[in-house]
């Protein structure tokens, strides 16, 4: 069985690597380009297949999704006045948490935005409002058009695939994982997506970072270590 193979299967090597790691051309340890390319490829048809799969469920399916982790959110992080939460504009079948980012706002909380200021740097975060002015970011996802930048206690993360030690499988462009690593000091941060997405592992790289919590409606909040 190839490499591949094994890794389309679930059968490859623990989800760490550690064995695999080795020093690249700076000494620094990284995942031999083979692994690496495998992964690549078998992240890209996982993230294919389940945004299809949300793609196919119903309006009413995915209110009903969303008010689940709005309950479970409430649980996990109580929002309340002078906190401040980063979520996400929903595109491509995502759970829409509009109506829970204006109730948290309700509570005297701030809500924010990830911005896309420079292709492949950290993102930055600017308050959201409702009725407040938006323009189109990056891939044409609307975002706060002005504001002064503000650092989110909590980030909320919208999840493509996750598995049971909190990574998340995104879209492959990196920013949230660059912002993440950037933030100092590091915000509590929850995933948040389809139960039907969990994998039995995303094959994490060093670059991945683990999100503290993983919501989906389902009842089964995880939680990093947990």
């Amino acid at each position: 069985m190839s490499d591949e193979s094994k890794i389309a299967t679930g059968f490859s090597s623990p989800p760490c690597f550690a064995h695999e790691l080795e020093l690249d051309d700076n000494g620094y340890l990284g995942v031999d380009a083979q692994t690496a390319l495998d992964v690549v490829r078998f992240r890209k048809a996982k993230r294919d297949e389940l945004i299809a799969a949300r793609l196919k469920l119903t309006v009413k399916e995915r209110r009903a999704i969303a008010a689940a982790i709005a309950a479970e959110l409430d649980h996990i992080i109580s929002p309340a006045g002078g906190m401040t939460i980063s979520l996400y504009w929903p595109i491509r079948g995502e759970p829409d948490m509009r109506g829970w980012m204006t109730r948290v706002i309700e509570t005297g909380a701030r809500i924010a935005l990830p911005v896309v200021k420079v292709k492949a740097q950290p993102m930055i975060f600017r308050e959201w409002t409702p009725g407040c002015a938006m323009a189109p970011g990056i891939w044409q996802i609307p975002v706060p058009a002005d504001g002064e930048e503000i650092i989110p206690d909590v980030v909320i993360s919208p999840l493509v695939g996750f598995d049971a030690e909190c990574y998340r499988l995104g879209y492959g462009g990196g920013y949230f994982d660059r912002t993440l690593a950037a933030l100092s000091p590091r915000p509590k941060v929850i995933g948040i997506g389809y139960a039907a997405s969990r994998l039995s592992t995303i094959f994490p790289q060093p670059h991945d970072i683990p999100m503290d919590h993983i919501a989906t409606g389902s009842g089964d909040i995880l939680t990093r270590g947990g």
